[in-house]
């Protein structure tokens, strides 16, 4: 009896080694998708009331986590049933990726043309700035659902084929170290301009270490975020690629005289341009039939 029980924890053991190592494999394979998802809500958790960034933070957060809740089991229940469903996804989700990414390098060399906002100099009311808060955090955790369904399909499909107890535990860590990690290092990144506005009141007019560093965090802010933007979207690209050389068969051959790191880029921005095309043809013909 009691060699039974040692037995079953060493099999328990042994099953959570195999799953730490697999959700390492997993969040490295979802790291592009992580360096997006931290670069865009870094970019709208910033511009409130310092008072507020926290509060807004925390909305964010748990809709990511009930977007989670809502996308794992439905993941779940299509690698169980429909495994085939989940290469699908994925190759589908891996065009969404490379769209984005040829979208925001297109948008780079080609800037749209805004139109003429009238501004007005007033300050806005309570109510006015309680909803652009609330729009903001709705427009962030819709991003976070299109994010999230990408980081669940692509951890899953490290993990498919094994037994289903085996990829609910991979793909729900994966979820859990995506969301916190996430959330924490982008709360650490929107209050980096309020301890340099400390250091640098701490300091008062005396030139020093404090009124340096709290100056560095405070102009160092804006570039963070937009090196955070630049390198999300190199990373999407190559997330998107590798979806494509190593689910596609016909892709498996494609330009492999170039290094794999090479490769997979160049073949998720054709296919990310390929797409962006066809969205734009198909938005200049719906434009030009409704008038």
């Amino acid at each position: 009896m009691a060699s039974g029980f040692f037995a079953l924890l060493d099999d328990i053991g042994a099953l959570m080694d195999d799953v730490v190592v697999m959700s390492k494999i997993s969040t490295k394979k979802t790291a592009g998708i992580l360096g997006d998802d931290l670069a865009v809500n870094a970019e709208k958790a910033t511009g409130f009331v310092a008072s507020r960034e926290i509060p807004v933070l925390w909305a964010i957060t748990k809709g990511s986590f009930l977007n989670k809740l809502i996308i794992l089991p439905v993941a779940f229940l299509l690698s169980a049933f429909l495994p085939p469903a989940i290469i699908v996804l994925l190759v589908l989700g891996g065009v969404y990726l490379a769209f984005e990414g040829a979208e925001k390098v297109y948008e780079f060399f080609v800037p749209h043309k805004h139109s003429s906002e009238v501004i007005i100099e007033r300050e806005p009311t309570e109510e006015e700035v309680l909803q652009l808060e609330k729009n903001k955090i709705k427009s962030a955790i819709l991003t976070d659902f299109i994010l999230s369904v990408e980081i669940v399909i692509i951890a899953l499909g490290t993990v498919i084929g094994k037994d289903l107890l085996f990829q609910i535990l991979v793909v729900s860590i994966v979820a859990i170290i995506a969301t916190v990690g996430v959330y924490g290092v982008v709360a650490l990144i929107v209050r980096m301009d309020d301890l340099g506005l400390r250091l640098i009141k701490r300091s008062g007019d005396k030139k020093g270490v404090s009124k340096t560093v709290g100056t560095f965090l405070v102009n160092a802010l804006p570039w963070v975020i937009k090196s955070l933007s630049v390198i999300g979207t190199i990373a999407l690209i190559l997330v998107a690629g590798g979806i494509f050389v190593h689910n596609i068969e016909f892709l498996h051959h494609f330009l492999d005289v170039l290094p794999a790191i090479l490769q997979e880029f160049v073949v998720g921005l054709l296919v990310g341009f390929a797409a962006l095309l066809l969205v734009k043809v198909f938005k200049f013909i719906f434009l030009r039939k409704k008038k």
